[in-house]
């Protein structure tokens, strides 16, 4: 039997750091439009080349989710395989996944396939490949697994901060005179995901030691700390989410703090300097 975890490239999870005996894992790039180029989030892409090009581009740039026909390839490979999205309300890929399943189940009614909708992004997606193939390993009833999954993911949160806000303005969701203030004023945007898997914003703070102390006090407000593993994303910003590690294990009773760069996806959206907290 061939078990088998497919994602799409918005976990910031790399096949590189993947490692298991009796587990495939497979990511299925989601494309960045940045004016006529096309980016492919894949292992290969070149975050600071993706990030430039979009500060260059003087309009909106944009992403596509993968086909169904991508996800059908990565599904096939395996006997049983659970796949996780990023957020079904910030994107159309968890949608596509699904009607992989219904594809692939129709040539193949033997095998098993579980579509999750993380409600998130970045880390927290990298918290639920891992605990699946913890249980994988483990050799559970699929069925069971899958359902230990689903409750995993309603556990888990997520949030970030943003302090350039260029990809924002571009796509007409916030507004240029706004958007240069913050910046000048070394304001940055702290916001999380609610448990529908959209996004809220809960606040802004004024230079990086107050933004670090409102996270942690967000993380400290949303759910019991003690114990939990987190997965720190950054975008081209390793002292900051050093910084930030060592608020969250000064300020927090968590099991661990692991500090990941974002994929392409990811920074597309946080731009640099963002970071995102998965627990």
């Amino acid at each position: 039997m061939v078990w088998n975890i497919v994602s799409d490239s918005s976990c910031d999870l790399r096949a590189c750091d993947f490692t298991s005996p009796s587990v495939r894992f497979e990511t299925v790039p989601l494309r960045l439009q940045v004016g006529e180029r096309e980016f492919i989030d894949n292992d290969a892409l070149e975050i600071p080349a993706l990030l430039l090009a979009m500060s260059e581009e003087k309009t909106a740039s944009s992403t596509a989710c993968p086909s169904p026909a991508a996800f059908a390839r990565a599904f096939e490979k395996g006997d049983c395989t659970v796949c996780f999205t990023i957020s079904a309300n910030l994107s159309g890929t968890y949608n596509a996944a699904l009607l992989a399943r219904d594809m692939v189940l129709e040539e193949h009614p033997e095998k098993q396939i579980c579509v999750i909708d993380s409600k998130a992004t970045a880390g927290a997606m990298v918290l639920l490949i891992r605990r699946a193939a913890a249980l994988m390993e483990a050799g559970g009833d699929f069925d069971d697994i899958c359902a230990q999954l689903r409750l995993y993911q309603a556990a888990l949160r997520t949030c970030f901060t943003l302090e350039n806000f260029d990809n924002l303005i571009k796509n007409g969701r916030m507004r240029p005179l706004v958007g240069t203030l913050l910046h000048s004023l070394g304001i940055h945007v702290v916001a999380e995901a609610t448990p529908q898997g959209t996004i809220h914003v809960t606040g802004k703070a004024r230079g990086e030691s107050k933004t670090y102390q409102v996270i942690t006090a967000l993380m400290r407000d949303s759910k019991d700390c003690a114990g939990a593993e987190v997965i720190l994303c950054h975008c081209e910003n390793p002292t900051g989410a050093v910084k930030l590690r060592e608020q969250i294990l000064a300020d927090l009773p968590v099991k661990s703090v692991e500090i990941l760069p974002c994929r392409g996806l990811t920074s597309f959206y946080a731009m640099e300097k963002g970071l995102i907290i998965g627990y």
